[in-house]
């Protein structure tokens, strides 16, 4: 998927929750609902964090130069590092605070159907906003051939997955916040309310605590898939074999630097008899064949290096390396 569908997503996204942060903060201050109130707080948090989202995909996007020769693809994995950081600060924090506040000084609920019209109509705005990240996040996991949760952990695209985990956050949390609200109007709980604070607040920690995980990895330096690692190799293999020029794949190592920007190194072993200028020609075919299947590649590397002295370099101690 093209950063221009992230985008689409970002933007439908933030025009539900923006609306719906200002319904929330309306019917919070009427009805003095502790959860509403958290879920208005949860709403607001995401209409910034899809603003911090769009900010890293046009960070992203600049061009590479001197300072950053591999250009600035991985912005987009910092701001979204961010995002979830937010989501935990201010959307979990809050949210149990509240919650605990309401339990130690609890209160009847005012006017409450406006509790349940606003709650209603989020819950349809939210999951038409989830259905559209959703449907994007399926164009993308349906060629691996992954389920739903394992294509999230190998999403290498956090302004996508993390639309889709907030806007899963945001149903859960609507869902308990109108349990709380059935407890506390028709059951007479009126801590009911700030229970469900409570655990609108650990929803929202959970979720940040996932997306933080899977953003750290993509920050270290994650490599591509298995599917496309394995496709490399095939490639490079095409040139392997009897009386072909490649004797030995020593490695390949991929790395994103960004969603759609895919740092490949390979190391091969020509035979003996292979002149350079056959060398070149077939650096040429590979390089064609690669970014050809895999136009995510942006930067590919071919070291022309003997099986000897690789596996040489390999277990060089890396202080005695370091020391010449």
């Amino acid at each position: 998927m093209e950063t221009g569908g992230s985008k689409a997503v970002i933007f439908v996204a933030f025009a539900c929750n923006l609306g719906i942060a200002v319904a929330k903060f309306v019917a919070a201050a009427w009805t003095q609902s502790s959860a509403m109130l958290s879920e208005a707080i949860h709403s607001l948090v995401d209409t910034s964090n899809q603003l911090l989202l769009l900010f890293g995909i046009n960070r992203a996007a600049r061009p590479a130069d001197a300072q950053h020769p591999f250009g600035y693809g991985k912005e987009i994995y910092f701001w979204s590092f961010i995002v979830a950081m937010v989501l935990f600060a201010l959307g979990a924090g809050v949210a149990i605070y509240e919650g605990v506040e309401k339990i130690l000084n609890p209160h009847p609920l005012r006017d409450v159907f406006w509790v349940y019209a606003v709650l209603l109509v989020a819950i349809a705005l939210e999951g038409y906003s989830m259905l559209k990240a959703v449907r994007e996040f399926n164009v993308r996991r349906k060629p691996s051939g992954l389920g739903f949760v394992a294509a999230l952990r190998a999403s290498k695209d956090p302004s996508l997955f993390a639309i889709v985990l907030e806007d899963a956050a945001a149903l859960a949390g609507l869902a308990i916040a109108l349990i709380g609200t059935l407890f506390a109007d028709l059951g007479g709980y009126d801590s009911a309310d700030g229970m469900a604070s409570i655990l609108i607040g650990c929803v929202l920690g959970y979720v940040a605590f996932f997306m933080s995980r899977e953003i750290r990895s993509l920050i270290v330096g994650e490599a591509a898939s298995g599917t496309v690692q394995r496709g490399l190799r095939e490639i490079v293999e095409q040139e392997l074999g009897p009386d072909k020029p490649i004797r030995t794949i020593n490695e390949i190592r991929t790395m994103h630097l960004g969603p759609q920007d895919v740092l490949v190194t390979a190391s091969v072993d020509f035979e003996d008899w292979v002149s350079a200028r056959t060398v070149e020609d077939v650096t040429a075919r590979l390089q064609a064949a690669i970014k050809s299947r895999y136009p995510e590649v942006q930067h590919l590397f071919i070291e022309v290096q003997s099986e000897q002295a690789f596996q040489a370099n390999k277990s060089r101690p890396v202080a005695a390396a370091s020391a010449h």
